[in-house]
């Protein structure tokens, strides 16, 4: 039976959810197209986004983007993000021009775009004033009315015409909205109306920590979390109104979501929140987001993801594909969320599958460098955790990293995610930029250059480069040409992407998972072994095919989760990965509330 067909027999037979089918459909189509090997390549991309990110203009010398939205306008996308002293735009989700907003108050945290009677608007946190724009492309702005303190806006239009503001950011506080008149230079229109508040002792995933476990100074859990980055989305006649918690700065940042039959309520939480959720991966967070439409009219969700090592708001952005199901349900997928993934907007990049079937080949793979100051090993550079990172002696060219992937593998494109260390720079980067080459080969005496970014110009810390043609090779070598604004050579994830030329794993056997007793919000899970496994995906939700949540769980098998609302029912299953493939179970857990 070709791939394809055992791919949709597996997926009928044994129930795998949405986001598994597709990935194993993506590696169907990869091994079957007769493309292969003519030169063809798939548009992709890989989180976190590839952009030129703007250095801060104080304190710590780090980079910064979160709170982003895109709005898909005249034909292009349209990407706001906070502290990035402008906005870009693309026409194919690949390559960005960047937009000074200098007639904008640029530096106002939480941008919030929206198309309003065939124009473009924009507000920011606390910002009392909306702008509508004149010529987006040129930076042309001109303000077009004042407006009350909105933290954390949105901006948003219905289909009867009327607007509407949601906004919210405060420590256990709550989203309002409110109506606007933009016959009357958005004046309020009635009274601004509480339409959702937290309640972490009955939502786990509000409580504060990287692991929603909780945390404070005095040592004793804390259930207060942020509420911020509200989003309003209409979709079959419901209004959706997103929020995030329990914090810009924990891996746990999220997002979850109320749902009502107008836009000011009133609102009922749906109990399959977060929606939005990636705790775990090389990079990780999915909170405070925007959903938007591409070209070929597909919901995608632009998220902030965390790095918070120098600064608390260091922070990245991030893109995955989303949805709503049949009933109204509405889902982000982050199943390897910061794995390659087809561009938006394409209508011939694989059916339904968003994945190319690339898996990962460099993850704790041995390495060995030119040079490597304490602290700063080379196998942080494999370690799958953007918070740790290879730093060498110095920055001058010639330093590199090297890593032995074990075995002669397929390699069809790597992420090299530069971490600045020792840059000293304010403001974008202008005329500077890493610039490298990357070597490979089978036996580690003779070398082939793969890549060659040697004259590069583009400002780009998180690099995706797909290869031109797939390289088979043991041995991967990057090599420094230069490092921008005084940096020391510094990789916080040199991550290589293809397949590993082996079997998958096999399915994991027996799986049992347990409520505590006393916390109806925690729940641990644990599985026999897999044979062939590198890790594992821990995946739940609401239904056996609606297994939207998930955790990469490396060098254990069990689980502690501590995300879950009390008094809902979830379903479990636990996935098997390595280099050559993911492998899911025949069947689910129920967990009772």
């Amino acid at each position: 039976m070709p791939r394809i067909m055992k791919t949709i027999h597996s997926a009928i037979h044994n129930g795998w959810s949405t986001a598994a089918f597709c990935l194993q459909l993506g590696i169907a189509l990869m091994m079957s197209s007769p493309l292969r090997g003519a030169g063809e390549r798939p548009a992709t991309f890989c989180n976190p986004l590839d952009l030129d990110y703007r250095f801060q203009l104080d304190g710590v010398s780090r980079r910064e983007a979160a709170d982003p939205a895109i709005v898909y306008f005249d034909q292009e996308y349209w990407l706001f993000a906070s502290k990035s002293g402008g906005y870009w735009h693309s026409p194919d989700f690949s390559h960005w021009t960047f937009v000074d907003g200098k007639n904008l108050p640029i530096e106002d945290y939480a941008p919030a775009p929206a198309v309003i009677n065939g124009r473009m608007y924009y507000t920011a946190f606390n910002t009392k004033a909306i702008y509508r724009a004149d010529d987006l492309r040129a930076g042309a702005w001109t303000k077009a009315g004042d407006l009350k303190e909105y933290p954390d806006p949105a901006l948003f239009q219905d289909d009867d015409g009327r607007v509407y503001v949601a906004y919210g950011c405060s420590s256990s506080g709550g989203i309002s909205v409110a109506e606007l008149d933009p016959a009357n230079a958005f004046k309020e229109i009635g009274s601004p109306v509480l339409a959702l508040k937290c309640d972490p002792p009955n939502r786990g995933w509000e409580v504060r920590g990287d692991d929603n476990a909780g945390t404070g100074e005095d040592g004793k859990l804390s259930e207060t979390p942020y509420v911020e980055g509200a989003w309003l989305t209409k979709h079959d006649g419901k209004y959706y109104l997103q929020y995030a918690a329990p914090g810009t700065e924990f891996h746990s940042y999220a997002d979850g979501t109320f749902v009502s039959d107008a836009p000011m309520g009133p609102y009922g939480y749906a109990p399959y929140s977060p929606f939005s959720h990636k705790p775990t991966g090389f990079a990780t967070g999915a909170g405070h987001s925007a959903m938007f439409q591409d070209a070929a009219g597909e919901w995608w969700h632009v998220s902030t993801m965390v790095i918070s090592k120098r600064h608390m708001f260091e922070r990245r952005i991030g893109v995955f594909p989303a949805g709503f199901c049949s009933d109204g349900q509405m889902f982000c997928d982050t199943y390897l969320g910061d794995y390659p993934q087809f561009l938006p907007g394409g209508t011939s990049a694989g059916g339904e599958s968003h994945s190319p079937g690339w898996m990962l080949l460099s993850r704790t793979k041995s390495s060995e460098a030119s040079s490597a100051r304490t602290n700063f090993p080379a196998a942080n550079a494999f370690d799958e955790n953007i918070q740790t990172w290879w730093c060498a002696e110095t920055g001058k060219p010639g330093e590199w990293l090297k890593v032995d992937l074990g075995k002669v593998c397929r390699i069809e494109a790597m992420q090299i995610n530069f971490a600045d260390e020792g840059a000293q720079a304010r403001g974008k980067l202008r005329g500077d930029a890493y610039q490298y080459y990357v070597e490979a080969s089978r036996n580690g005496s003779k070398w082939e250059r793969i890549l060659d970014r040697s004259d590069n110009q583009r400002d780009a810390c998180h690099d995706y480069e797909p290869l031109a043609k797939a390289v088979k090779a043991r041995y991967v070598r990057l090599v420094s040409v230069h490092c921008p604004a005084g940096a020391d050579f510094s990789v916080s994830g040199f991550r290589i992407f293809g397949n590993g030329l082996s079997r998958a794993p096999s399915a994991v056997g027996q799986m049992t998972v347990q409520r505590n007793e006393r916390d109806g919000r925690k729940a641990r899970v644990s599985w026999t072994p897999s044979a062939r496994a590198e890790f594992y995906i821990v995946r739940f939700g609401l239904a056996p095919d609606r297994l939207f949540e998930n955790y990469q769980i490396y060098g254990a098998t069990e689980a502690q989760i501590n995300s879950l609302n009390t008094g809902t029912s979830y379903y479990f299953t636990v996935d098997a990965v390595n280099d050559s493939g993911v492998t899911q179970t025949k069947s689910t857990a129920l967990l009772k509330p």
